[in-house]
């Protein structure tokens, strides 16, 4: 079967399945949902992919449920990248001639294309993407994430989404399926049935004071005022908020600082002339009071500091995403983000 994405998989109908399914990705949100409809209604038995072992399971894979009610009873490793490192041949030799009896699912953080079990899972079987950023690889963009947004993740609420909303939503808490979900699940009782979210309810009851602190973060981070911005930073971890879930609302705005700094950057190496204010709009930035609100970060940042923002911002997200995701770590890192861009010349 050709290798499918989350976003289109679980808004299609599905009236058979294949015995074997590996369901792959960073997203464990988007991983239970597409495990969750591949069990349909049968029963569900889950083995813990750090300490099964091929013995532990194997009898279960050939033995049918007494109680499945018409569906097939569902045996799901979660975790199983360890797991299959240690069983690859015993899984191996299972993809290539597997039981009837019930479902096996294999949910794992990552499979490599080269290896012999994606190959044969990708060929005979079902093998399903579940990451939540755009990627070329599996064929999802910016607009298919907002598409899946305002369809299943609004329809599962009873509720409408504004592709504005959408958007919205993606700049102030990043690509986490389970946050946005979450969001749009407290955005719908706001909203009768039928009455579409849109942006400015959005930047009502999500943004809120959160998002107010997120702006006196970055005019503090601008002016070189660490100690503020920090202040700010902590009543928002202080809030029950994530640094995971606050990089992406200040990389936001910052983010277009970096891009109006690389526009003009540009244009000066290529001998043109630039007015700042042109700079900004090329950026995204467009209503009077935001532009004003750029210019006067951007002089106060000085060059040095504003023509470093896109890379350090690329650096904190990679690292909160991988060396520094664990909590404590991931609280060092934002404050060091902070530090840094705060420093002045």
């Amino acid at each position: 079967m050709p290798l499918q994405h989350a976003y289109s998989w679980l808004t299609e109908s599905h009236a058979a399945l294949p015995d074997v399914a590996a369901v792959s990705g960073n997203d464990s949100t988007l991983r239970s949902w597409v495990i969750g409809q591949i069990r349909g209604h049968g029963d569900v038995t889950q083995f813990d992919g750090d300490s099964v072992r091929w013995s532990d399971l194997k009898d279960d894979l050939l033995t049918a449920s007494l109680f499945d009610m018409g569906d097939k009873r569902t045996i799901v490793v979660r975790g199983a990248d360890k797991f299959l490192s240690a069983h690859r041949p015993e899984i191996e030799g299972y993809l290539a001639k597997p039981a009837s009896a019930n479902r096996f699912v294999l949910e794992l953080d990552s499979l490599a294309s080269n290896t012999k079990v994606y190959k044969t899972i990708l060929k005979d079987h079902l093998l399903v993407a579940c990451g939540s950023a755009p990627d070329k690889k599996f064929g999802t963009t910016a607009a298919t994430r907002r598409k899946f947004l305002t369809t299943f993740v609004a329809t599962r609420h009873g509720s409408k989404l504004t592709a504005g909303a959408a958007d919205r939503l993606l700049d102030m808490l990043g690509d986490e399926i389970g946050m946005l979900d979450t969001e749009i699940a407290k955005l719908a009782l706001y909203r009768p049935p039928g009455e579409a979210i849109d942006e400015a309810l959005v930047d009502e009851i999500v943004a809120g004071w959160q998002g107010k602190t997120i702006w006196q973060i970055t005019d503090a981070i601008a002016a070189g005022d660490a100690a503020e911005a920090l202040r700010q930073l902590d009543k928002l971890l202080s809030g029950g908020q994530k640094p995971i879930a606050l990089l992406p609302q200040m990389a936001w705005w910052l983010r277009k600082l970096g891009t109006a700094t690389a526009v003009v950057l540009y244009r000066e190496r290529d001998g043109r002339a630039w007015q700042l204010e042109d700079a900004i709009s090329a950026a995204g930035i467009h209503r009077p009071s935001d532009i004003q609100r750029a210019k006067t970060q951007l002089k106060a940042l000085g060059r040095q500091r504003a023509k470093q923002m896109l890379p350090w911002l690329l650096d904190a997200d990679l690292r909160l995403k991988g060396t520094h995701s664990q909590e404590g770590r991931d609280r060092l890192l934002l404050e060091q983000f902070i530090m840094r861009l705060a420093k002045t010349a």
